[in-house]
C-alpha cells in the first residue's frame, strides 16, 4: 500500500486524526452523527458510560455505551464540505494505519446514521414527523471531485430530474445517490420515507427570498412535483448527499432521519421542537442496539 504523504493525512502529536482529534481506538463500530455540537450530549446523556470524549471547532465527538452496544456520536457542523471532512476521517480511523500512514489489507464498514433537522416540502407530511432519506440529490458539487462517483451516482433518476427541473447549466449538475437498505428498512416503519434534497446553503439554495431575488423562484415547485416511480423528495436539508455518496465509496452504512420541524408548502413552523428532536435520539438508539 502507498504511504500518504503528511499533508494528505494529518496526524496530531497525540496520534489523532487532525479535525476531529479521535484515535483509531476512540471509534465505535456504530456512529451517530449530527449536525449540532449540543445534540453530541443530547445522545451521550442517555449512555451507560463514556470512555471518549473530545472537542475541536464544530466537532465534538463521544463516545459510550447504550444497551451494551458501543456508540460513537460526532457533529459534523453544517454543509457538505463538513460532512467530506468527517466522513475521510473517519474512515481513515477505520481503515488507515495512521503510524505508517498505510491503508489496512482489510476494510472495515462502520454504521453510520445522521439524525437532523428539516423541512417537509410536501403539504400531506406533518410538521414533527421523521423524515427517513431512502436517497439524496445533491444539489452541491462534492461528489463529482471524486473519480467513483459515476458508479454509485442513479443515472437514470438524475436524468429524470434534470430533465423535469429544467435544471440550469450554470449550476453544478445534481446527483442521487441512494442509502443503505438494511438501515433504511430499519426505521422505515417509524417515519416519512423519500427523497431529500441536499443544498449547498440554507438561503437561496432552499428557495428562500428574503432581499435578494432568486434565480428560479419556480425551484421548489419543481421538487414537489418531481416523481420517479414510487419515489417523491420529501424534505430540504444540507448534508446527506455527502454522507451518502462518500459512504457507498468507501463502503459504509449510512442513513439519514431527521425531525421535520417546519413545512414549506404549508407555512407551519415548530418553535419548540427540541422534544421531538430528543425523542428522535431515543428511537434511534433502540432501534440500533435492538
Amino acid at each position: 500500500m502507498p504511504l500518504l504523504a503528511e499533508p494528505d493525512l494529518i496526524v496530531n502529536a497525540d496520534g489523532s486524526v487532525y479535525h476531529i482529534c479521535m484515535k483509531p481506538e476512540d471509534l465505535a463500530d456504530t456512529v451517530i452523527v449530527v449536525g449540532d455540537p449540543q445534540r453530541v450530549h443530547e445522545i451521550s446523556d442517555h449512555f451507560t458510560g463514556i470512555d471518549h470524549r473530545a472537542a475541536n471547532r464544530e466537532f465534538i465527538s463521544h463516545t459510550g455505551y447504550y444497551n451494551g452496544t458501543r456508540i460513537t456520536a460526532l457533529s459534523t457542523g453544517i454543509g457538505t464540505d463538513n460532512c467530506d471532512i468527517v466522513m475521510h476521517e473517519l474512515d481513515a480511523l477505520a481503515n488507515f494505519d495512521l503510524a505508517t500512514r498505510t491503508q489496512k489489507p482489510v476494510q472495515r464498514s462502520l454504521r453510520i446514521v445522521r439524525i437532523g433537522t428539516s423541512g417537509s416540502i410536501q403539504a400531506d407530511v406533518p410538521v414533527n414527523s421523521f423524515g427517513l432519506s431512502t436517497h439524496a440529490v445533491g444539489l452541491d458539487n462534492l461528489l463529482h471531485f471524486y473519480k467513483g462517483a459515476p458508479g454509485i451516482i442513479d443515472q437514470e433518476m438524475t436524468a429524470a430530474f434534470a430533465e423535469h427541473a429544467a435544471w440550469p447549466e450554470n449550476l453544478s449538475t445534481p446527483y442521487f445517490v441512494k442509502g443503505s437498505d438494511r438501515l433504511i428498512d430499519l426505521f422505515r416503519p417509524y417515519s416519512v420515507a423519500g427523497i431529500t434534497v441536499t443544498a449547498p446553503g440554507f438561503y437561496g439554495p432552499q428557495g428562500r427570498f428574503l432581499r435578494l431575488p432568486l434565480s428560479d423562484p419556480d425551484m421548489i415547485k419543481k421538487l414537489q412535483s418531481f416523481r420517479f416511480r414510487e419515489h417523491r423528495i420529501v424534505n430540504f436539508e444540507m448534508e446527506t448527499s455527502a454522507l451518502y455518496g462518500l459512504g457507498a465509496l468507501m463502503g459504509h452504512e449510512m442513513a439519514t432521519i431527521c425531525t421535520l420541524i417546519a413545512n414549506r408548502a404549508t407555512g407551519e413552523y415548530n418553535q419548540d421542537h427540541k422534544k421531538v428532536v430528543l425523542e428522535l435520539i431515543s428511537l434511534v438508539l433502540e432501534k440500533l442496539t435492538a
